[in-house]
């Protein structure tokens, strides 16, 4: 059969079925052998909120979205330009994001009317014209796979969760994908069960060859390597990024990397991840409780570590008291929290900038601490590297969030070296000090106190959570000494503005409309002024990454523009903040609380029909 092979600026491809059925790995295949290509791509796993969901319904859906182009990208797309449908299940929940005249692959061995009747269906819709709007691929992975593999003497158990790998082939073939990567990551998995790596390999070379075969896909798509700035890259999801940025910080600041936290949903991965990393001096601590984690990571402070604890929504809830002890004691300490919905469990798999408000404000008594954020999960690397030395430097937590959108994505990350990094100095006890020293004395131009490290002779001292002496640390209950050392300690953090970089404008400069955005937004929120730009619509974008304290020139910039636009992914938190801090501005909101990511068409949509409101 002659095929024609088209090429493809971008492309979105969602990846969808069972929990069990392997999607994650799936989609995770696909993004490794686009990147080693030379595409730009973003990611956007999708995972199941209930653990043991009943199979074959819409709650047990898993899916993988990843979006490759040879120009940049910014987000994993609005809509799906192929969606691979493992069952009836999957293709229910996806329907609605698939672009209409696009490509539909369907297992129909797990698509029988028990299997449409539990999705939701009314009527089996591959005849009752639901998909008449899609190209649709009838394909029978399951059996296809069993006949593939029937030689090898697996059980059936086994045999059906290779189906992944025939999808996977056949997504190979449709855009162009070398099968070796994936081949060579399978003899690694299954080193010490090579009849596994047999199998799955069979399953991919199988589903590859039947696409190549059947009449249903009559083109094949390339999408060329992107124009990337020159360096070596590597695919990294933003937990990862976290990590590394951390192991880096310590590594500048020539301090051990000490980590106390508590598994949580979406937050688990950075901990897994350092755990790896013993030989760099990274202590991973699985504590028993939330608590339990950010105590011992103070307490891993106090004795000279550079101490991080990760968690989520409810575990930072948790989290407070102490970190109010981080704070009044005044030891470096950075929290890590990957938001995600809520109140309570929520959406423990979903996306929310939900947490801002807690970060902010959520402690007892006079509490500030810096609070920034990372905006895509490359720059969560940065952000984690410069929460760091933020908070070793100005002695006071520093809440470093991000979120799962960018916990659990992945995109390109050009690595760095460590002379491309800034300098950590972590505030020690200054040698000309160390005679005279006195537990609470600050350096004069960042209000910072001294770090002074257990079992350094002449500096013994003792911290705890009652007020300090605004010099000795002794316990003091001197009306006038609490109101000394509360302003000293917001002053600390205020004067943090002058070590933070000067917020940048994405787009126009200025005119009649200032998109504003903070976090992880930054994906969507850009590709939208992006395209009204090019077509000669002036807009621009400030992106916050510095909540607390702001960028020094913020009210500057916010002056260029005659209205200001903040979008957010909850009810309006940041929108409080700036009102509480530049209160002489009109601010529209545009909110968007659903568990899922702004979509670029619906930001376009938005901002031109404000434009339009804004002109008449």
């Amino acid at each position: 059969m002659a095929v024609e092979k088209q090429e493809l600026e971008k492309v979105v491809i969602k990846f969808a079925g069972d929990s069990g059925d392997g999607m994650q790995l799936t989609g995770m295949q696909f993004t490794g052998t686009s990147a080693l290509l030379g595409n730009d791509l973003a990611t956007f796993p999708d995972y199941p909120a209930e653990i043991r969901a009943p199979q074959g319904t819409v709650a047990g859906v898993s899916g993988f979205q990843v979006h490759i182009g040879k120009s940049n990208i910014y987000t994993p797309g609005d809509h799906a330009d192929v969606l691979v449908a493992m069952n009836a299940a999957a293709l229910k929940a996806n329907l609605d994001f698939v672009v209409k005249g696009k490509t539909i692959i369907v297992d129909i061995d797990n698509m029988t009317r028990r299997d449409w009747e539990k999705a939701g269906f009314e009527k089996d819709p591959l005849n009752d014209g639901t998909l008449d709007s899609y190209n649709v691929v009838e394909a029978p992975i399951t059996s296809l796979t069993k006949t593939a593999l029937k030689d090898l003497g697996l059980d059936n158990k086994t045999v059906v969760r290779s189906k992944n790998m025939f999808a996977l082939g056949m997504v190979y073939w449709m855009f162009s994908r070398p099968l070796d990567h994936t081949e060579k990551f399978l003899n690694t998995k299954f080193s010490s069960k090579p009849i596994l790596a047999d199998g799955n390999i069979l399953a991919l070379r199988a589903g590859y060859n039947y696409a190549e075969t059947i009449e249903a896909l009559t083109s094949a798509y390339t999408v060329l390597p992107a124009d990337l700035a020159p360096g070596t890259y590597k695919n990294v999801m933003g937990n990862q990024a976290t990590a590394w940025g951390f192991l880096a910080a310590a590594s500048k600041a020539g301090l051990e990397l000490f980590l106390g936290s508590y598994p949580i949903t979406p937050a688990s991965e950075i901990l897994h991840e350092l755990a790896r990393y013993k030989h760099f001096g990274a202590k991973a601590f699985q504590a028993e409780d939330e608590i339990a984690g950010v105590v011992s990571a103070i307490g891993a402070s106090f004795a000279g570590d550079l101490a991080v604890t990760t968690t989520s929504g409810p575990g930072l809830a948790l989290k407070g008291e102490a970190i109010g002890l981080a704070i009044i004691t005044e030891l470096p300490l950075v929290i890590v929290n990957v938001q995600r919905g809520g109140p309570s469990t929520g959406l423990p798999t979903k996306t929310e900038q939900s947490d801002l408000s807690q970060a902010l404000y959520g402690r007892n008594g006079a509490s500030p601490a810096i609070v920034i954020a990372a905006s895509t999960p490359a720059n969560c690397f940065d952000y984690a590297f410069m929460a760091a030395k933020l908070a070793l430097e100005h002695m006071t937590p520093v809440i470093l969030l991000t979120d799962g959108y960018l916990g659990n994505g992945s995109q390109p990350w050009k690595i760095k070296t460590m002379k491309d990094l800034p300098d950590i100095k972590p505030n020690f006890v200054p040698k000309d000090k160390r005679e005279n020293w006195m537990p609470y004395e600050r350096d004069s131009k960042t209000k910072a106190r001294y770090w002074a490290i257990p079992g350094d002779e002449g500096m013994e001292h003792r911290i705890g959570g009652l007020e300090k002496d605004e010099l000795t640390g002794n316990v003091s209950y001197d009306p006038i000494n609490h109101e000394k050392m509360v302003k000293v300690r917001e002053e600390k953090v205020s004067l943090v503005a002058n070590y933070i970089p000067d917020l940048e404008v994405d787009g126009s400069q200025k005119g009649d409309l200032l998109i504003v955005g903070w976090g992880g937004t930054y994906g969507s929120l850009y590709s939208a002024i992006k395209q009204l730009n090019l077509i000669g619509i002036e807009i621009g974008l400030a992106q916050f990454n510095y909540i607390n304290p702001l960028p020094k020139n913020t009210e500057k910039v916010f002056k260029q523009f005659k209205n200001i636009l903040v979008c957010e992914l909850n009810d309006g938190q940041f929108l409080k903040h700036l009102r509480g801090l530049l209160p002489q501005f009109k601010y529209d909101a545009y909110n968007k609380v659903q568990g899922l990511p702004f979509t670029v068409a619906e930001l376009t949509q938005l901002f031109t029909k404000k434009l339009g409101e804004i002109k008449k």
